[in-house]
């Protein structure tokens, strides 16, 4: 969750930084950015543990965040 605060907390200037690239953060930090999600996954995973980072679409509009579902699913979080 840190990690995703971080992300949305510095949107703005991570965009400026990195412009519209996946980032992979770790510990509050950015160690990767990428062009493709699956380039951001496969490489980070050659380094670093399933479940120690967060890959996020860098986005210039914090509203294209927001993803809207419709259908007969149910979601658990």
């Amino acid at each position: 969750m840190a990690d995703y605060d971080y992300f949305i907390n510095n949107l703005a200037s991570l965009y400026q930084k990195y412009g519209h690239r996946f980032l992979v953060i770790k510990n509050e930090k950015v160690i990767g950015a990428y062009n493709s999600f699956d380039d951001a996954f496969s490489e980070t995973i050659k380094t670093e543990k399933l479940g120690t980072f967060l890959i996020q679409d860098c986005v210039s509009n914090p509203d294209d965040l927001i993803r809207t579902f419709q259908g007969n699913i149910s979601f658990a979080v």
